[in-house]
């Protein structure tokens, strides 16, 4: 579970296996930080985990389980950028000579400070990194946010949905990810103008707020598109959410200039498998796909990667059976393994008359596979034509 941080305090987590040193330090530091106490690396490493508020580590070398050499690997190993980029400050004492500092300056350590130390040396090491911090947040969110609408821009969003992803996937959770755009907003741009372009964009952008969770990220990755991270969403619950953005924006037609302004958005909802090859990149594209589909479709609409993916394989294989052509074809059951040896002796010409009535009795067998196998079965046959 995560701790809820004290509202306007740096979060500090310190890191020692000595309960004398852990109760030291919190009573240098509490008065003007928020201190997490961890007995070890591991233990350390699970509260950084579970903790994103945490923003500096102080961490001794010589510990039980999980050394400060090995957390330290592990924090700078991290696919969370969040995580990597943490100042980590380690502790050294009378028994860690200036080759343990170089091993763990060449890891990554940020700074030392020695033991024993005084309220004194440890404010200025805790101040100084606490006011980098802060320098540098305050960079990045200028970085990645969208000046016109105070959501993220593509950058930021997707540094996020790179941390989303690697969440899932140490967790075996699901995750959505939507792509919405405004139909045909260049129309309108052209139509109305600028400023009335940019009064829209920004209507979205407040109806998008309000619908989201807090543990959502929302975006605008371009003119008129928009994207949302939804973690531990399921796909129906996404769409859902999606389903009520839409709806909302096209039953409330913007008054501008005493005249409605009616808009129409379509959205692309993707709920893709954590798996290891899955990366922020790949499932934008994969999102884009999907919301490609329902603009085609005739917009304002939204599509779901399972219903895509549904109708495609439904070309290949109708709901109903398609009755074969009338040939003339020899009577009695057709057998696959007979055909085969046809083909492999050269002799196609009644393989290709008996085509129909194989396929007819192979087609309840494909009906009983699922819709990935079908989608393998799809792809399979591309490649296949694809060599030819």
């Amino acid at each position: 579970m995560t701790a809820t941080a004290t509202a306007g305090k740096v979060r500090i987590l310190l890191v020692d296996d000595s309960k004398v040193m852990r109760k030291s330090a919190v009573k240098m530091l509490s008065d003007e930080f928020d201190v997490l106490a961890a007995e070890d690396g591991l233990d350390g490493w699970r509260q950084i985990e579970a903790d994103n508020s945490v923003q500096i580590v102080f961490s001794d070398l010589s510990m039980p389980r999980l050394d400060g050499y090995g957390l330290l690997r592990k924090i700078r190993s991290a696919a969370d950028p969040g995580i990597s980029g943490m100042p980590v400050i380690i502790v050294t004492g009378a028994e860690n000579d200036d080759a343990a500092r170089e091993k763990a300056l060449e890891m990554g350590a940020t700074d030392f400070i020695t033991k024993p130390f005084n309220s004194t040396d440890l404010l200025a090491r805790a101040r100084t990194h606490a006011r980098y911090q802060r320098i540098t947040r305050q960079l990045q969110e200028q970085a990645t946010v969208d000046a016109l609408t105070g959501l993220a821009n593509k950058a930021g969003f997707i540094e996020r949905l790179k941390q989303d992803i690697s969440f899932a996937k140490r967790h075996q959770q699901p995750l959505s990810l939507v792509r919405l755009e405004i139909d045909d907003f260049k129309k309108l741009f052209l139509a109305h103008g600028k400023d009335v372009a940019d009064s829209l964009v920004m209507h979205v952008a407040r109806v998008i707020r309000t619908r989201i969770r807090k543990e959502d990220s929302a975006a605008r990755i371009g003119l008129a598109h928009f994207a949302l991270s939804l973690p531990t969403g399921q796909h129906e619950g996404s769409k859902g959410l999606a389903e009520r953005i839409r709806a909302e924006i096209s039953a409330h037609p913007l008054q501008l200039g005493g005249k409605p302004v009616r808009l129409g958005m379509s959205a692309g909802v993707l709920t893709p498998d954590p798996h290891p090859g899955l990366t922020a990149m790949t499932a934008m594209e994969e999102c884009l796909q999907v919301l490609e589909a329902a603009i085609k479709s005739g917009g304002n609409r939204v599509f779901g990667d399972r219903d895509v993916r549904k109708s495609r394989v439904d070309v290949l294989l109708p709901s109903k059976p398609v009755p074969p052509p009338k040939l003339e074809v020899p009577v009695g059951q057709v057998r696959i393994d007979e055909l085969l040896a046809q083909i492999e002796k050269g002799e196609t010409g009644g393989a290709v008359e008996q085509m129909p009535q194989a396929l007819k009795r192979l087609l309840p067998l494909l009906r009983l596979t699922s819709e990935r196998q079908r989608a393998q079965v799809i792809q399979f046959l591309q490649k296949l034509d694809e060599k030819k």
